[in-house]
């Protein structure tokens, strides 16, 4: 149970209103909308979201929600072992990732974030968030999982919709996740680890549509970092472009225009576009259902998950004719 008086004492202010938002508190205080958030991470995390966020403020890209610091001068506040965060509530909408030119103006300021998130040391006192050279590993680990899974609801005496159709479905997504692993380890992944290593940049790797507000000018706001790392740009490129595509059929013509905007902005090396692509073929959707499923990660009822997995294979032949597109589009 949050206390209030206790976010009021620690961060000075006086809470004159409070609503819960979306897995957050709206509050309306003495010193403006603020969002309250509980974190679910360490003090040493945030202390490396909050140097990246300090850090491009200092730069003057002042457009994300700053931290509010504590009597203490921290950027959050303890309460009963919980930890807290308090930052600028952000005024605008949501960006729709089904308007063309909405879907530009985010592409453009992705890559004004990675350009401007360039250089940045984390604290000292902070611990180093970072995937650099992880991946080739990561989705080795993720393929060899979907067996797992595999092997899991064949055990299962009482198998529901979402274990039937995940044994017959599993065998194309494992195909998928080899040919992507294949690429990517044929790909200048490691150079580009060390490229990002040296120019000290990071992600925010969580750009979609409810961490992009757009205001009634239709300049974009960045918010919620919680997730933000020492990255290769592709990754939340590839990323953002997913959570595009998924919503447009697949188009084609939709992942041009975002990569023509990002380009215009920060121009992308030949070599990024395999590793963007083997992103894109990386069936990471379908093994993070199936992992929430399996491990009871999130409190979904059955049918959610069926209707879910359903979604996903009734999207196989639009993804797959994409893939090709891709492919011929960017020579990889």
């Amino acid at each position: 149970m949050m206390r209030e008086s206790e976010i009021e004492r620690q961060f000075d202010i006086i809470i004159e209103n409070i609503k819960p938002n979306k897995g957050v508190y709206h509050l309306k205080t003495n010193k403006g909308e603020k969002c309250l958030k509980k974190i679910s991470y360490g003090i040493q995390k945030l202390l490396f979201v909050y140097g990246a966020k300090e850090f491009l403020i200092e730069k003057g890209y002042s457009r994300v929600d700053k931290y509010s610091l504590n009597i203490e001068g921290e950027p959050y506040a303890l309460v009963n072992e919980d930890i807290y965060t308090l930052s600028e509530w952000i005024p605008g909408r949501e960006c729709d990732f089904h308007k063309t030119e909405e879907v530009r103006i985010a592409a453009k300021e992705l890559a004004v974030l990675h350009e401007m998130s360039k250089g940045y040391d984390p604290p000292e006192n902070s611990k180093l968030k970072s995937d650099l050279g992880r991946w080739p590993s990561l989705m080795d680990k993720r393929i060899k999982s979907l067996d797992k899974m595999r092997d899991m609801s064949r055990k299962k005496s009482n198998k529901g919709t979402f274990d039937l159709n995940y044994i017959k479905t599993v065998e194309f997504y494992k195909d998928l996740g080899r040919r992507a692993l294949d690429i990517l380890k044929n790909s200048s992944y490691y150079e580009l680890c060390e490229r990002t290593e040296v120019e000290k940049s990071f992600c925010h790797h969580d750009y979609t549509y409810h961490n992009i507000i757009l205001d009634e000018n239709n300049n974009v706001n960045i918010i919620d970092f919680d997730y933000c790392k020492r990255e290769v740009r592709a990754y939340d490129i590839a990323n953002f472009m997913t959570k595009v595509l998924k919503r447009v059929d697949w188009d084609i013509s939709s992942a041009v225009d975002i990569l023509d905007a990002y380009n215009s902005v920060s121009p992308l090396q030949k070599g990024e576009y395999n590793v963007i692509f083997a992103y894109l073929l990386f069936p990471q959707r379908y093994w993070r259902l199936a992992n929430r499923y399996y491990y009871n990660e999130v409190n979904w009822g059955q049918g959610t998950f069926a209707n879910k997995l359903d979604g996903l294979v009734q999207e196989q032949e639009a993804f797959l004719k994409f893939i090709e597109e891709f492919r011929k589009e960017y020579g990889v």
